[in-house]
């Protein structure tokens, strides 16, 4: 039986989740007898029914002695806030012959215990079929679980010399249509997209998703005073958006954006250097989005943003759209990352591709810390305070 090309049906569909199961992961699930698939299923959201019990259902008797291919490995835990039945339940209860698992789960619930109970139960498992792509599709969540800090993609679109403007200001649209859709379709597949103060009041972007389907993400916007109109476009109710401000902003600024229906939560400010003011802390703006339930960010902030948080050690992904053009001068897309050296500027594994003309390069700062497992046992989460707390909510 060809393992890879039933699991990259499962792939397919666990893709339709994302963007929705959060804070769970996108799985699927394809159930496979005398060459068959009889069943087949995906996650849609958190509480929904898992993909392996859909499957399950779907099949009915067909599934006894049949093979089920998993994209992430099966839970098989109950905790008072989890509201699903474990999905080995359901496996051994079908009489399935054989399991195979793209990637085993990091849930400190799980954690290879589900593919224990399977062997168990005496069903054969083979784990890491599809590994790589399983791992790519749920970076945010293996991120999360691990370290209960929220996944965060930096997202930048320039010209051929690392401009974002132009000398007079002009950054509308650098990157052609299509590769602006494919932006589009990143944000609906992230839980909060994220920019500073100065996009809102230079560009006034809606920060929802417009051109492809998908859900609007939370909108997030920093701003160490408040200093944002409150007939920005972020304020018009079409998703939620939450502000984050620094501690010592006045309560008249914050009630006038809480008036338009914005969150407002105070986090502690950098230490400003002798020729610049203090600004919001990345790592404390992450842990407050923790706190607000989101696993993952894409952030498109500006020029300031982008490297306060590369600075910061605060990004996992980034992703940079490259447009044929030359400014020759104008607005840098990043900042002083104070990389002295050769030693001190890392080089990326970089993927590169093409849309439309336009030069896309994609990369993981540290692959390490999104990484699944392809061995029967994946590693217990390393968090065991506020990421375990989280985790008896997911799978």
């Amino acid at each position: 039986m060809n393992h890879e090309f039933y699991m990259d049906r499962a792939l397919e569909l666990a893709a339709h989740g994302l963007g929705f199961s959060s804070p769970n992961p996108a799985v699927g699930a394809v159930l496979v007898a005398d060459g068959k698939v009889v069943g087949a299923g995906y996650h849609e959201r958190a509480g929904a029914p898992h993909a392996e019990a859909v499957a399950t259902r779907e099949a009915g008797s067909a599934a006894r002695g049949a093979v089920l291919y998993c994209t992430l490995e099966p839970c098989c835990h109950r905790t008072p806030e989890k509201r699903t039945p474990p999905c080995t339940d359901a496996i051994v209860a079908a009489g399935v012959r054989l399991v195979v698992v793209a990637t085993a789960d990091p849930n400190p619930h799980v954690s290879g215990r589900g593919i224990a109970v399977l062997r168990a139960a005496g069903i054969e498992v083979i784990v890491g079929v599809r590994h790589a792509e399983a791992t790519r599709m749920n970076e945010p969540f293996f991120r999360f679980i691990r370290s209960g800090v929220p996944f965060v993609h930096l997202k930048t679109a320039q010209s051929l010399d690392g401009y974002v403007a132009t000398s007079g200001g002009e950054s509308k649209w650098i990157t052609p249509s299509a590769a602006r859709r494919e932006v589009h379709a990143l944000r609906a597949r992230y839980d909060a997209v994220l920019v500073g103060a100065g996009t809102v009041r230079a560009d006034n972007p809606a920060l929802t998703v417009r051109d492809v389907e998908g859900r609007n993400p939370v909108r997030i916007v920093l701003t160490s005073s408040c200093d944002v109109p409150a007939d920005a476009a972020v304020f018009d109710h079409a998703a939620r958006t939450i502000v984050l401000t620094g501690e010592t902003t006045p309560p008249d600024a914050i009630a006038a954006l809480e008036n338009v229906g914005a969150t407002v939560i105070a986090v502690r400010r950098t230490t400003s250097g002798a020729d610049s003011p203090a600004k919001l802390d990345p790592n404390e703006v992450l842990r407050a989005l923790a706190t607000n339930g989101l696993t993952s960010v894409l952030v498109e902030g500006g020029p300031g943003v982008a490297t306060s948080f590369l600075a910061a050690d605060a990004v996992d992904r980034v992703t940079v759209f490259i447009a044929p053009r030359l400014f020759g001068g104008g607005k840098r897309a990043f900042g002083d990352l104070g990389r002295s050296s050769l030693d001190d500027a890392p080089a990326y594994d970089a993927e590169w591709r093409s849309v439309d003309g336009c030069g896309v390069a994609t990369w993981l700062i540290d692959p390490a810390s999104v990484s699944g497992e392809s061995d029967d046992i994946a590693p217990h989460a390393a968090c065991v305070g506020e990421c375990g707390a989280v985790a008896q909510e997911v799978r």
